[in-house]
Formats: structure tokens, C-alpha cells, sequence
């Protein structure tokens, strides 16, 4: 794990100018990689590069890196999990030379001198994002891993520098960026809370996408496109095409279905085990995230169960117990025989972490777990360089408590007109939120065995919202991931107009996707919502501290076994992930894992009621609003107001304003 940067100059500078203008954009990813760090400048291209050391801590593991041959340079950012297999693959093709050291980076350039780029990205088992330049063709080349676990952005920082790197303050320190905001990315930002692929908040800048490769030969193009590439497009000289595709492995999946619950079982187990293993790969401390449900506990118990050592755990627990998931991750530490490790954190603890956010995250971004996640990265950074996490297995197995109960409910409804439907969703926005979670409370009490369900008042207003505009089912889909309807009138312009743009969840479904509503959400969240925004606020929150974190879920074979799996071997009578829940339950007691599912979550809501109320205030009043003519203040301010007197919970549409607020007040020009 580690952080790049560079750019591609069209413009004729000196040596030294570009030797300057490199180490200041790599200066601003100290914390990306605080062991070290190294510069490369010629032939009109800069590459830098700060290292994190987790494999081959010697200085042959310094980067930029220069192939054997010569003829390439990389500055990579990651980790290759398999990279003994493919040494061992190219040992027996004769295809490499003495090797000079034993990292990952030396064996991705001999693979790629060897194989190509496309072929050894396909063969490479890990995150990663790198920039490859090869002197002989004159080509760059920027890629990113296959799910988009490591960041990376590329655009036009003014003039005719092609700038990219790992975040955007890297991009930002290049003196030619200019830094105006894209509305169209702030549209998307107020409907998803954060900004999806391929854009950024900043025009011009854009991040590439997963699974691609974005290429450039000689030099850039002078003049940045209308609108952002996708894969299979060009602009000049530049292009990006897909080296992996999700859509072609859920497709391949389809083909060949595993239909013996035991079968897939095994299979499951055994992929992950692997996974876990290669993982586990390191030359310092490492352990893993522990949250006691079913996701990590999994990823726990197949590390301990290959570790001689008791593998480190770590969680985090919180005032408010409605919030506060350390109990359960204690108990399943105590039967696993870990080395558990439990913070415990103040409200005040975790309020104070909020004025680092908009650093942190570099882009306006407002998933409020980003508040724990940051703070059980330092729990774990304390003791560990390393964490393995839970993440992605809701989004492969089916665990969010859309898939199952957004099409039961779409089911019962659909045939009602549409204009009832409204009503109905009326009137369930009338009914208090304490009224929603007695109900919710009975329930889990007359179902114990289902799996339940958590704060049901916010899920029954989000779901009488979305009843407004729904029409079919991947409406609903959209309304359910959606928290400012309409955003784009929330936004002033010049010319009193803006628009939304299209996002990835609008590409198109693989023909295995098209005919289940459960399964046209869980790819769409696994091509958007997984990468930009489980991934990124895991990364940023991680390196905000220099902690490598990794997802065995996101090996590539696991990702191609979920592929396999028919929907009824994950969603079962109101529950999700039942095949992986069938490996937990060999290493685990259900008892000490089935409750409601409850997410990383913290009171923000109340805070902002109380605490946060002067904060907020003061990012939300009219005059500040109206003085940055970039939001509408009206809706912000009625939705201010209904969420004060407790009569709506707007946590989430207040918490994406006070974001943005917060990040613009920090990266004013």
C-alpha cells in the first residue's frame, strides 16, 4: 500500500521545473506512504512515489521501479497477492532474469515485459493502481484493479499536463490545476453521497474506472473531453479499455450455475480460504476487523483457523448501545481464541474526528461511518500495518436488507396505481419514526428467528419517499440508494440550469441480472455504491493513518464463485448470504452471530440535535448558502428545520450538505 503520482507533459520544461513540480504532488501523499519515497523525471514524463512497506522492506522495494530490460518504469500502488506463483511461472518459462529483491512490484514488471500489461492484470491476483511508462513505444499507461479497491485519478491539471495519482491533493499540488467544481458530479454527489466513477468533484479530473486501463501514446490530447471517456473510448492519442469485466463474469456465471447446496458449500470455503491465505502474506504485523456479524467474523475464523499465532482483532465500541456492536465481536473473539482488541470511544471521541474528514476524503463524501471506520483504523493501526476486513461480502451474497425486502414489497405494491402509491407513501411519512420502531421492535421479538430489523422508523420513511416516483422496479432500486430527489435542482448555475448525468447503475445488466430484482441491485451496488463508497471510505480512512487494509471477499475467484450462485443459495426467508452463512456456521455458533443488522453507524442524527447543532448551524445558515451561490438554501433549510423539530429524520440528505460545506470551507482556492 503505498501512493503514486505523476504527469505527462506536452509542454516544454526544464528538468528542473518538472523535478519540483513531482515532489511537491508526492509530498502530499506522505501519510500514503510514510517509509519512503522516490522520484523519476525524463523524456517529458514524472513519476513519484511514497512507500508503505509490507513486502521486501529493503530498498529493492523502492519505487519508482525500472524493469530489468530497462524499458519500463512503474510506480505502483498495492498489493499483488499471487506474485510467488507468477515468479515461479515465469521461473519455469525462463522469462526473467536473476531476481533482485522479493516484491511484488518486481514481479509485476517481469510479468508485464513478458506477458503484457493486459495478460498480467488478468493473471494478477490483488488491489492495485499503477502508472507504467514505457520508454521504447513512448506509452503510458494508468490501471486500476478489478473492483476499484485502490484509488486512482487522472485529468488535465491546466496547460497541456496530463496530471494523475493516488488522491486528489497529489493533483491539486500541480501549480496548473485549476480546481473549478464539476456541478454534474455534485448532482450525483447530493443523490448517492459521494461521487461516482468516472467523475470527481473537480472539472477535468475524473477517476478511472475498475477493471480498465487508460492509455496514452507519446503525449496527451491538449483539450479535455465534452464529457467523460468510458471504456472503448478515445480522445486523440488517449484511450481506456476494459481488461476485466463484471458483467462478463456475472455472465460466465449464469453459464455454469452450482446447483448442489454443498458443492457450493465447499467451494465457497475453499476460495475464501485461499484468498485468506494469500492475504495474509506480509513482512509486518497484521491482523484484522472484527465487527461480530457475519461478514468479518468469517474472514476472521479462516484466519485463525490457518495461523499458528492467535491473529489480532480489532473493534471498536460506543456510548449508545443501539450503536455499539463490541459485545458481539468480544464473543466471537473469545470462541475463535484471537487477540481481541476493543476501543472504546466517547461521542465526544468520535465528533472530534469531523473537522479531519474533509481532508481525509479529499472529495465531498458522506457515508457517516466514515467517522468509525476512521477511528477502528486507529485502533488497529496502533499494533498492526496490516487489517484484513469484511467488506464486499453483502454486495457478492446478498446481504443488504434491500434485496429481500425491496422486491417482497415492489411484489404487493406494483398493482396498485401509481397515483394510490403515492398516497400510500404519504401516509406512511405521517406515522412518527418512535411509532416505525416499536413496530420494528415486535416484530424482531414475534420473528426471532428472521433477521430482524434495525431502526425500522428510518426505513419506513425512506421507503414511503420512495414511493412518490416509482414506476418499476429499478425505480425503486434508485429511490431506495437515492437521498436528495431531484438534486440537480438544488444547485445554482450561471445560466439558472443544471443536470444530472447518467451513473454506472444506468449501464447495462448482464443478461443474468435482468430477470430478478434482488439480482439487478446486487450487481448494480457491486459496480457503484462497493467501489465508491465502501472501498474509498475504507482506503481514505486506512491511509488517513498508513494502514494497508485488505478484502479477501474481492479475490477474483471468490467474486467468480458468487457469480455461480443461484439466488435462492443467498436470500432464504427474509436473510441473506445463507451459503456464506453455511461456512461461518463450521467455525462459528449461529447464537453468536444471527441479530438485525444494524451497519457501522453512529447517532449523527441526535448529535446534530444537540452537539453538532452550532456546527451545523453555522454551515448551513442562509447567508453562508447564499453567500457560495452553489446550493439552493431553501429545501436545505425546511429539511434543516424538520429535522430539528423531530418531526423527519433527515440525517442523511443534512449530513451530504454539511459535508460538501465542510469540504468546500476547507479547499477554498
Amino acid at each position: 500500500m503505498c501512493g503514486l503520482t505523476g504527469f505527462l507533459n506536452a509542454d516544454s520544461l526544464s528538468s528542473d521545473d518538472m523535478h519540483a513540480r513531482i515532489k511537491n504532488m508526492t509530498d502530499s501523499l506522505f501519510l500514503r506512504g510514510p517509509d519512503g519515497f522516490g522520484l523519476w523525471v525524463s523524456e517529458g514524463v514524472a513519476l513519484g512515489h511514497r512507500r508503505l512497506s509490507i513486502i521486501d522492506l529493503s530498498a529493492n522495494g523502492a519505487q519508482p521501479m525500472h524493469s530489468a530490460c530497462k524499458r519500463f518504469v512503474i510506480a505502483f500502488n498495492g498489493e499483488i497477492y499471487n506474485h510467488l506463483e507468477l515468479r515461479r511461472d515465469l521461473e519455469a518459462l525462463a522469462a526473467t532474469p536473476q531476481w533482485r529483491g522479493h516484491s511484488d512490484t518486481e514481479t509485476l514488471l517481469a510479468a508485464i515485459r513478458h506477458w503484457g500489461l493486459d495478460e498480467t492484470l488478468s493473471r494478477a491476483k490483488g488491489m492495485f493502481a499503477l502508472a507504467l511508462w514505457d520508454r521504447r513505444d513512448r506509452r503510458l499507461s494508468l490501471a486500476r484493479d478489478r473492483i476499484g479497491e485502490k484509488p486512482l485519478y487522472w485529468g488535465w491539471g491546466g496547460g497541456k499536463s496530463l496530471v494523475f495519482g493516488s488522491e486528489l491533493k497529489a493533483l491539486k499540488a500541480h501549480p496548473a490545476f485549476e480546481g473549478g467544481i464539476c456541478r454534474d458530479a455534485l448532482a450525483q454527489y447530493l443523490r448517492f453521497a459521494y461521487v461516482p466513477a468516472p467523475r470527481s468533484i473537480y472539472a477535468d479530473i475524473y477517476k478511472l474506472e475498475p477493471g480498465c486501463i487508460l492509455e496514452v501514446i507519446d503525449s496527451p490530447p491538449t483539450c479535455p473531453p465534452r464529457d467523460p471517456l468510458r471504456p472503448g473510448e478515445s480522445l486523440g492519442s488517449l484511450s481506456i479499455r476494459r481488461y476485466w469485466s463484471l458483467k462478463d463474469v456475472h455472465e460466465a456465471g449464469a453459464r455454469d450455475p452450482i446447483t448442489d447446496e454443498a458443492a457450493a458449500v465447499s467451494a465457497l470455503e475453499g476460495a475464501l480460504s485461499q484468498a485468506v491465505k494469500r492475504q495474509m502474506l506480509a513482512d509486518v504485523p497484521l491482523g484484522a476487523f472484527l465487527s461480530g456479524g457475519v461478514d468479518s467474523s468469517t474472514i476472521v475464523a479462516l484466519m485463525q483457523s490457518q495461523s499458528p499465532r492467535q491473529v489480532k482483532t480489532f473493534t471498536v465500541g460506543f456510548e449508545d448501545v443501539a450503536f455499539d456492536e463490541s459485545p458481539y465481536a468480544a464473543a466471537v473473539a473469545r470462541h475463535l481464541g484471537t487477540d481481541h482488541h476493543a476501543l472504546r470511544v466517547t461521542d465526544a471521541d468520535a465528533r472530534a474526528v469531523i473537522p479531519d474528514l474533509p481532508d481525509i476524503y479529499d472529495e465531498p463524501f458522506a457515508d457517516s461511518s466514515q467517522i468509525p471506520t476512521h477511528l477502528v483504523c486507529r485502533a488497529a493501526r496502533s499494533q498492526v500495518t496490516v487489517a484484513l476486513s469484511g467488506d464486499a461480502g453483502d454486495e457478492l451474497f446478498g446481504g443488504y436488507n434491500r434485496y429481500f425486502w425491496g422486491p417482497r414489497i415492489w411484489n404487493r405494491l406494483s398493482p396498485i396505481p401509481f397515483p394510490i402509491r403515492r398516497i400510500l407513501g404519504s401516509i406512511i411519512n405521517t406515522i412518527p419514526l418512535p411509532v416505525w420502531d416499536n413496530l420494528g421492535r415486535l416484530h424482531n421479538a414475534l420473528r426471532p428467528g428472521a433477521s430482524g430489523i434495525a431502526r425500522l422508523g428510518d426505513k419506513a420513511h425512506r421507503l414511503g419517499t420512495s414511493f412518490f416516483n416509482v414506476k418499476d422496479v429499478d425505480d425503486l432500486y434508485r429511490n431506495l440508494v437515492t437521498q436528495w430527489p431531484a438534486p440537480a435542482s438544488l444547485i445554482l448555475t450561471e445560466n439558472g440550469q443544471s443536470k444530472e448525468p447518467k451513473s454506472l447503475i444506468e449501464d447495462l445488466l448482464p443478461v443474468a441480472s435482468t430477470k430478478d430484482p434482488a439480482a439487478r441491485m446486487m450487481y448494480r451496488d457491486a459496480m457503484a455504491y462497493l467501489p465508491d463508497d465502501i472501498l474509498c471510505k475504507v482506503d481514505r480512512a486506512a491511509m488517513a493513518i498508513s494502514l494497508e487494509t485488505r478484502v479477501p471477499f474481492l479475490d477474483p475467484e471468490v467474486i467468480a464463485l458468487a457469480a455461480r450462485l443461484p439466488l435462492s443459495m443467498n436470500i432464504r426467508r427474509d436473510q441473506g448470504k445463507w451459503t456464506l452463512r453455511q461456512v461461518l456456521n463450521k467455525h462459528v455458533p449461529p447464537e453468536l452471530i444471527e441479530r438485525p443488522k444494524v451497519g457501522f453507524s453512529i447517532p449523527i442524527g441526535t448529535w446534530l440535535r444537540g452537539p453538532l447543532r452550532d456546527w451545523a448551524e453555522d454551515l448551513l445558515s442562509e447567508e453562508r448558502l447564499s453567500a457560495d451561490a452553489i446550493l439552493e438554501p431553501g429545501p436545505i433549510r425546511i429539511a434543516w428545520a424538520e429535522h430539528l423539530s423531530g418531526r423527519r429524520d433527515w440525517t442523511a440528505r443534512l449530513w451530504i450538505i454539511l459535508m460538501f460545506q465542510a469540504w468546500l470551507e476547507t479547499n477554498r482556492n
